[in-house]
């Protein structure tokens, strides 16, 4: 049953690029994002999977998708603005498969970027390959939406599906055990995301043994299901990761203060922190006539021993703001700095938040509500993703069904 149409408002900005505007902005984390031919495309994961809002460049390329995503009365409203015959217009949208198509494709690339996952939440992460499979999949399901052809698309980074396929290529052959054991649950997602792959591989020209081996198979009638498999066991983790009870950095000396900062997932990219709010925490010392600041914060799994130089951003007491490098130890990041602070102070008042520097978004908005949103919206879709055959129960708002990443997250024995 197709989704009601929904007003949209199209405007002209001054400096001619034309806007179609649904709803309300949120935080950049609530936003699904899709750069495709000649415009950015953006909906908010907390609300209803309609149209997407989109910000148009240049809409003579984006003429090739705009009627298929919109429908031909928001097209006409866009070429209207402009060419300047309208400044502003609400029409309704005609909601199709491509609109759909492309929610999930956007929905699957947040997924990527912003997926809350933390041990101290028990919110598991997302097997990349995984979701990168699938993205390339469903790429290749969207191309309408992009222009260029296989490797060439200048500005846009979402396009390209046959790179995804090379980049987590070390998931094809973990899919296809997946496919030829389902007989039930996602054994129709799991196929339908291989005969996109192979399509796309096919397209680009791109080969290898896994490519080779997914096309025999899909050359065959569909393989009759083996045995009951585990899917979150093809795709675990090998890298020993276990969350451990931290010890204080510095022995000795008298504690004065301790607390918790700020975990403002826009301040770093995916995959160095865990994204609870408890995860980063500092301690103030005394250590003779210094005082020394001590800051722990719990590392992502699939964070980097070294490389990265994620920093945590302390102030104290209405100070200037001060810096400190951190480092990976185990399941911290760790790092120390001396400060000072009047004799006899014991409760000072801290801010420590914790940034990656040159992706830092500067000062913004308060955004605990929407981060604890987001932990709610991706709990609601694992307990969804745990039964494939329940996927009714996931709210109004929830991009269609779990993706092959989730289903594997759901049912991984790990300890989270």
């Amino acid at each position: 049953m197709a989704p009601p149409p929904v007003d949209v408002r199209v405007t002209r900005d001054d400096d001619g690029i034309v806007r179609v505007t649904v709803g309300g902005a949120g935080p950049d984390f609530t936003l699904a994002v899709l750069d495709v031919a000649g415009a950015v495309l953006s909906w908010s994961v907390l609300g209803d999977p309609g149209p997407p809002a989109a910000e148009i460049h240049d809409v003579g390329r984006a003429q090739q998708w705009l009627w298929a995503v919109y429908g031909e009365r928001v097209a006409a409203a866009v070429h209207a603005c402009a060419t300047g015959q309208l400044a502003e217009t609400v029409v309704p949208d005609d909601p199709t498969s491509l609109a759909a198509d492309a929610a999930r494709l956007g929905f699957g690339h947040w997924a990527a970027r912003w997926w809350p996952a933390s041990h101290l939440d028990g919110i598991p992460a997302l097997q990349p390959d995984v979701l990168g499979l699938e993205l390339a999949a469903l790429t290749h399901q969207c191309q309408q939406l992009f222009d260029g052809t296989a490797g060439d698309f200048d500005g846009q980074p979402d396009a390209c599906a046959a790179e995804l396929i090379e980049d987590h290529r070390a998931a094809l052959d973990p899919l296809i055990q997946w496919w030829r054991a389902a007989s039930t649950g996602p054994a129709q997602q799991v196929e339908r995301v291989l005969r996109l792959i192979d399509d796309a591989a096919d397209g680009a020209g791109l080969d290898g043994p896994e490519l080779r081996r997914l096309r025999s198979l899909l050359d065959r009638s569909s393989p009759a299901a083996t045995t009951s498999l585990n899917p979150g066991a093809l795709f675990a983790r090998s890298d020993g990761y276990a969350l451990a009870a931290g010890e204080l950095l510095v022995t000795g000396g008298r504690l004065i203060a301790r607390g918790s900062g700020t975990n403002d997932w826009r301040r770093y990219p995916a995959g160095l922190v865990d994204a609870s709010e408890n995860a980063v925490s500092w301690t103030a010392r005394a250590l003779g006539a210094r005082r020394q600041f001590e800051v722990e914060v719990v590392a992502h799994s699939a964070a980097p021993t070294t490389g990265a130089p994620l920093t945590a951003e302390i102030r104290v007491n209405d100070g200037p703001r001060k810096r400190v490098a951190l480092a990976r130890r185990d399941d911290m990041w760790t790092g120390r700095t001396d400060l000072d602070l009047p004799p006899g102070e014991t409760r000072p008042r801290v801010e420590l938040g914790v940034l990656l520097p040159g992706f830092d978004p500067g000062p913004g908005p308060e955004t605990a509500a929407e981060r604890d949103a987001i932990r709610a919206l991706v709990r609601r879709r694992l307990t969804a993703a745990a039964q494939p055959t329940a996927n009714d129960a996931l709210p109004h708002g929830s991009f269609s069904a779990p993706f092959l990443a989730e289903i594997a997250a759901a049912t991984t024995d790990e300890d989270y």
